[in-house]
């Protein structure tokens, strides 16, 4: 099923109104529409996995955690608006005596940006898809949604979708708040409707780059939060190799093959130094034998994986530590290179291999590993492996100049939906890098501040009236309040 342009353009002008009926609603209304669509999920579990199953090829285990990941989530962000965090509301109360003269009465707070177009991601098919993060915020900020569905997952994001309209419907949501959408002239009607204010993206970085420029080309640009492709390179300092080098090959075969190395955080690349490469060939093959394989998400994507890998492995300087193979579902393939090849060909950082298949970088004792790290470009993650009293200060700052998610002596392919989560980084890895697409943090991307400047009570809305009818956190001239019991946390 494909959606023509005019049956788009209906669903946003619907979604629009929706929103336009919806945007004043109070924090309680709103969060009763998240739990009621995270209950429709859960309710439709039994039906939506298996078809999940087959289209994707992934374990049917592992999709149904992936779906009570996104129904917790939908919680979560419930409770974060009913203490109506994302609004920041913040009253500054007139002061004739404020120190740059008299101040006037200022109260600021966030709204939504209006229809927001979301298009999902194949590797996640709940939790980056249809009713993932991207939705889930858009919806919690206020905003109507239009979600492109991926051509990877079809039958099950339109079935995902009526799963969410229906429990929207019976929570008393305005018709059209939500709505799924198929199809390449879809997708581009979506960008470039004038009622559509913010598109959310997660995909390759070719076709994320074509919509982030069709955005910015607009009479009107808009946002665009994208996240487009990393390599999450791990940093194995010298202490840290010679006193537990076979669990972090043991770590790191585990984290790179999950999920067939479909993750968008799997390490693609470690940098190590690798003394006897024959050993550690050894040590990670123990490793791999018994790694789950299965077919990647679509030939597309097995396409992509082909090719990548043949370009790295054809690289100079690049040689096969242990083969693959190029059944259906391809087993492991690591490369291995050396710190001088990378330093003489950078580009070779920029290659993601996304599938099961990783490049391993040895390096000599003394090699300044920070001077490594500046020669990557933006990523999710960067990853140190290191003991407690070392001093790795200039690799972290460098890391931290190009990573959204710093983490140590662990691996990056978990990514916990919480309040302090960063899912995002420099370009390539997003276009936004001050924003987060996983966690509560990712609502405010969908909203944008307003502040009333003199306004009398009966003018302001409920946020940022003196008596807080809503009973949510504000900061009131410089001081932050905590919020009611009237609110609370679901």
């Amino acid at each position: 099923m494909t959606t023509s342009v005019p049956e788009t353009h209906d669903h946003i002008l619907a979604a629009h109104a929706a929103y336009e009926r919806s945007r004043e609603v109070d924090p309680a209304t709103r969060a009763g529409w998240l739990e009621a669509i995270a209950t429709g999920l859960e309710e439709a579990a039994a039906e939506l996995v298996p078809v999940a199953h087959r289209e994707t090829h992934l374990d049917e285990g592992r999709l149904g955690g992936e779906l009570k990941r996104s129904v917790f989530q939908l919680r979560l962000f419930a409770g974060e608006i009913m203490a109506g965090e994302h609004l920041e509301a913040t009253i500054d109360h007139a002061d004739p005596d404020w120190g740059m003269g008299p101040r006037p009465d200022l109260r600021r707070m966030n709204v939504p940006l209006g229809v927001v177009g979301v298009f999902g991601a194949s590797n996640f098919p709940f939790a980056f898809s249809v009713m993932g993060g991207d939705s889930a915020s858009a919806l919690a900020a206020g905003c109507g949604v239009v979600h492109k569905a991926h051509d990877a997952h079809l039958e099950l994001a339109l079935l995902t979708g009526e799963v969410v309209r229906d429990a929207l419907a019976r929570a008393g949501a305005p018709e059209g708040l939500f709505s799924v959408v198929s199809g390449r002239e879809a997708a581009e009607a979506i960008v470039d409707h004038p009622l559509v204010k913010a598109i959310g993206f997660t995909g390759s970085t070719a076709g994320g780059r074509a919509l982030f420029d069709r955005a910015a080309r607009r009479p009107v640009p808009i946002p665009f939060f994208g996240e487009l492709g990393s390599i999450n390179p791990v940093f194995v300092t010298e202490q840290a190799w010679a006193a537990r080098r076979d669990s972090i090959l043991a770590g790191y075969a585990k984290s790179f093959t999950l999920g067939m190395g479909q993750f968008c955080t799997k390490p693609g690349l470690l940098f190590a130094p690798v003394e006897d490469a024959e050993e550690t060939a050894a040590a990670l093959a123990a490793e791999l034998r018994d790694a789950t394989r299965a077919p990647l998400l679509s030939p597309r994507l097995r396409e992509g994986f082909d090719h990548a890998l043949s370009e790295v492995q054809s690289h100079p300087g690049v040689r096969v530590l242990i083969a693959g193979d190029e059944s259906e579902a391809p087993g492991p393939t690591v490369l291995l290179t050396d710190a001088r090849t990378v330093q003489d060909n950078p580009d070779l950082l920029e290659l993601e291999m996304f599938g099961p298949a990783t490049l391993m970088v040895r390096y000599d004792p003394g090699t300044d590993l920070s001077g490594l790290a500046a020669l990557l470009d933006g990523q999710l993650t960067a990853t140190v492996q290191g003991e407690p009293s070392e001093d790795v200060s200039e690799l972290l700052a460098v890391l931290g100049d190009r990573a959204g998610r710093l983490v140590w002596n662990s691996w990056p392919t978990g990514v916990s939906v919480t309040y302090a989560q960063q899912h995002g980084g420099p370009y390539p890895a997003t276009t936004a890098s001050g924003t987060t697409s996983v966690g509560t943090a990712a609502i405010r991307r969908f909203l944008r501040p307003v502040a009333y400047d003199s306004f009398p009570s009966e003018q302001l809305p409920p946020a940022l009236l003196d008596e807080n009818p809503w009973g949510i956190r504000r900061r009131v001239d410089g001081v932050h309040e905590a919020s009611t019991e009237k609110a609370g946390i679901l």
